[in-house]
């Protein structure tokens, strides 16, 4: 069975003081019952202590939006799995479509950050997703399929991690896929991970790509998506509640 997930990414969003306050607002509106819904946020790199601070006997969990392979050199500006793990954080993003978009990330870097992300006890959340021409010229599952075979390459079957499915065509855009759309997507990438021997029905598979309080529960509704990457809508204490919220109140274990 899996748990509903509701997941925020601040991309390059709230300095460590705009971090304190935005999760002091935040702590009163999170109503849902302890574990019915599991929480994670993703704040910058600069503003994690904040985070952990601020949210330090919550149930909300945290994790880096990124990291390098390496575990330690000489490698300037870059932030390592073992210093993300004695951080306090739990999960890590990996393969995020502006990673690849803006950075150059390819599926072969995504695999050495899956395997140094699992070698240090953390939660990779790998992310896949096509661009609209992809998606005009039907090459969403092919592309899905390579993403998730060389991602995952050398992953083992007992590894702990989860998928994000992010059509990039709807990230920031306002548009949204319909919930049949992205049903057919996260069916698709279950069906995948079992081909390649996961346990496919214990891996939350998220939805991301503008999702707001007003299309999240139908979303989740569908038997396949076992959550949301969020992005904008998590910025501010009152959406981010809302959207927890709203999934508490739907059967929150899939699988069953």
């Amino acid at each position: 069975m899996r748990q509903i997930v509701i997941a925020g990414n601040w991309k390059m969003f709230h300095s460590p003081s705009q971090t304190t306050q935005v999760l002091t607002d935040l702590i009163p509106l999170l109503h849902a019952g302890p574990g019915a819904v599991q929480a994670i946020l993703f704040p910058p790199f600069i503003s994690l202590p904040a985070a952990i601070s601020a949210l330090r006997g919550t149930n909300v969990e945290l994790g880096a939006q990124n990291l390098h392979h390496e575990h330690q050199g000489a490698f300037t500006g870059e932030i390592s799995a073992p210093m993300i793990a004695d951080l306090g954080c739990q999960y890590v993003l990996i393969g995020h479509s502006e990673r690849r978009q803006y950075f150059g990330e390819t599926n072969a870097s995504t695999q050495q950050k899956m395997q140094a992300a699992i070698q240090h006890a953390l939660i990779p959340i790998l992310c896949v997703g096509e661009t609209l021409d992809q998606r005009e010229a039907n090459q969403t599952m092919t592309l899905i399929a390579e993403q998730l075979t060389q991602g995952l390459a050398g992953i083992s079957p007992q590894a702990r991690f989860m998928i994000a499915y992010e059509p990039v065509w709807a990230i920031g855009t306002g548009k949204v896929a319909t919930p049949e759309q992205a049903q057919d997507v996260h069916a698709y990438i279950r069906q995948t991970l079992q081909t390649l021997g996961f346990s496919a029905e214990k891996v939350q598979i998220l939805y991301g790509g503008s999702v707001k309080p007003d299309n999240i529960a139908a979303l989740l509704q569908k038997s396949d998506i076992d959550g949301a990457l969020v992005g904008g809508a998590s910025l501010e204490a009152k959406s981010f509640a809302a959207l927890v919220q709203i999934a508490s109140e739907i059967p929150n274990l899939k699988g069953a």
